[in-house]
């Protein structure tokens, strides 16, 4: 199908990013967010404009056994289309919320890209909630219909909530049947909506509160995936694979809308327990050129020694929290790429990122990415400076790529918007170079001895020592400095939750940290984390307040090894 105004705006926006793939401040300075109008609709007057009739493969979904299932653009085209007018035909229609609750498998592309198509709202959701935290999103989101796999469709039993239901892989009695949609008409369904209709929300993680309803329109992720586009360095023909779980905001940056902004191929791979040889294996029969993972799998490869980097790779990522400098120069080593860094949020795309080609000091998350301005406000005086919180100005204009609000918290939204800026929650410090290192969200940095202590700071070293997985450090209270430096840590490998341990950690902390930041104690166990992977701090903090003081059970204390020197 010819392409739109809307379309040909977004295109020329696009491929202006695209030619200076390699010059962040010429890209910087030339790019501005495209006019696309009252009306647009991503899902056809940019994908099927790109579609109609193009025989390339959009979307891979390779399972553990190695079978797979593909589909052309075009196929993803009339797909969804069909999808489209058959969920029309249940009665759903522009603005209805619509919960998807598919794992990685192409119904998922189908549906989302259909929901779009008919105006509806697309309400992604993770499979492993339960029926409690389905009740209540179905509740607060007003939810019309829902999309679940027949592993579980079982979940809204007894939820008493007028729905449609659609189960794929089923049949369920009372609930259709996703495949009956394949008998639907193909063409268009034509359904109109406006640029600021609400097109995707996302609950978030909850990692210091209740989940939050973060409500994007048909523009702030479609077009603001841009910027994610240009820090990927994914191009036409790529092929893209992320490691993400659908549900989560980041599904949507990198396995839907940045990829295919760039008119590349997406890649999944499905395996029921994480298997790092496996997945690189497949990421070079697959042909991968550019890859995201989260830190984790990061260090989960890097504990398996591969260090045979997969051939067609050329483009490394890494996102959902800052990726520790030792992971960085592991991998440079092994495969000879840079893992570059990024930062955003649901409420936003991605805005700051070290980009193809650039050199960047490992640790640093990189400088503003284009249609973005960035501002580090203190919290306590207001200023603006070289360290505090990451802020986005919505002056002269709102940012393009930022969520419409809080759905049905209009209070919260006022919060995060108070005094003319979007207030991220993050802090950061800007070295002179201009480039930006993340520090901590502002409710996690506390006070030792007057000294301002950074938790990713202290986990970045604690990281290095062999014995250490993961940590989450907090400071525990104590009487004379206020607070303490604090670590849970949950080992590697056949590392004993001992005091042998313990004072080799210590000692760790004792030989590569300054006197304020160092870790005084250490508890093993396993990490609280969000169903997204981060960690806890919170319910850390909340653990140390409820026990006043007292030790736990594999808590050990600098003070316990005397010949460690005070």
């Amino acid at each position: 199908m010819p392409q739109t105004p809307a379309g040909r705006a977004l295109r020329d926006a696009r491929d202006l990013l695209l030619a200076h793939a390699h010059m962040p401040e010429t890209a910087h300075s030339a790019f501005s967010w495209p006019d696309v109008g009252d009306r647009f609709n991503w899902a056809v007057d940019w994908f099927d404009a790109i579609a109609e009739g193009n025989d390339a493969v959009a979307l891979r979904v390779i399972e553990h056994d190695g079978s797979e299932q593909a589909r052309t653009f075009d196929e993803l085209r009339r797909a969804s289309d069909r999808v489209g007018n058959w969920l029309r035909g249940l009665g759903l229609q522009r603005g209805d919320a619509v919960m998807l609750m598919l794992d990685n498998r192409v119904e998922l592309w189908e549906a989302m890209l259909a929901v779009m198509k008919i105006g509806a709202v697309i309400l992604p959701t993770s499979v492993v909630l339960s029926a409690e935290d389905l009740a209540e999103r179905l509740e607060r989101a007003d939810v019309r219909a829902v999309i679940a796999d027949a592993d579980d469709a079982s979940k809204f039993d007894g939820l008493g909530r007028d729905l449609v239901r659609i189960i794929v892989g089923g049949p369920r009695p009372g609930w259709n049947t996703f495949a009956d949609a394949g008998d639907a008409d193909d063409t268009a369904p034509g359904v109109v909506v406006s640029s600021g209709d609400p097109a995707i929300v996302y609950f978030t993680s909850g990692t210091t509160s209740r989940p939050k309803m973060v409500e994007h329109s048909h523009v702030s992720y479609p077009v603001g995936h841009l910027s994610t586009m240009y820090w990927i360095g994914v191009r036409p023909g790529d092929v893209h694979m992320t490691i993400s779980a659908p549900g989560w905001g980041k599904h949507a940056w990198s396995l839907f809308f940045a990829p295919w902004l760039a008119e590349a191929t997406v890649v999944v791979y499905n395996s029921p327990r994480f298997d790092p040889v496996a997945l690189v294996r497949q990421l070079d029969r697959a042909g991968v050129t550019t890859f995201c993972a989260p830190p984790t799998v990061w260090r989960m490869l890097i504990q398996a020694d591969l260090e045979t980097k997969p051939r067609a790779l050329r483009e490394l990522l890494s996102a959902g929290e800052p990726l520790n400098p030792e992971v960085i120069d592991t991998i440079r080593r092994w495969w000879g790429l840079d893992i570059r860094d990024g930062y955003g949020q649901t409420e936003l795309t991605a805005v700051i990122g070290n980009t193809p080609g650039t050199a960047f000091a490992p640790g640093s998350m990189g400088r503003a990415l284009p249609g973005v301005e960035v501002e580090l406000r203190d919290p306590v005086s207001g200023e603006i400076g070289e360290e505090g919180e990451i802020c986005l100005p919505l002056e002269p204009r709102r940012p393009l790529n930022l969520m419409t609000g809080y759905a049905g918290d209009p209070e919260r939204t006022a919060t995060v918007e108070e005094g003319g800026r979007f207030h991220t929650g993050d802090v950061a410090v800007r070295s002179a170079d201009g480039a930006l290192t993340f520090i901590g969200r502002t409710d996690d940095v506390f006070k030792a001895s007057d000294f301002k202590v950074s938790p990713f700071e202290v986990e970045s070293i604690l990281l290095q020592h062999p014995a250490v997985a993961e940590a989450g450090v907090i400071g525990a209270p104590d009487a004379v400095r206020l607070n303490v430096v604090k670590a849970y840590v949950h080992l590697a490998g056949a590392a004993e939750p001992d005091a042998a341990t313990a004072r080799s950690i210590l000692a760790h902390a004792r030989e590569h940290m300054p006197p304020y930041m160092r870790v005084r104690r250490v508890e093993f166990g396993e990490l609280p984390k969000t169903i997204s992977g981060k960690i806890r701090r919170v319910e850390l903090r909340e653990r140390e307040e409820r026990r006043g003081g007292a030790r736990g059970e594999r808590e050990f204390h600098e003070s316990d090894f005397p010949d460690l020197k005070a």
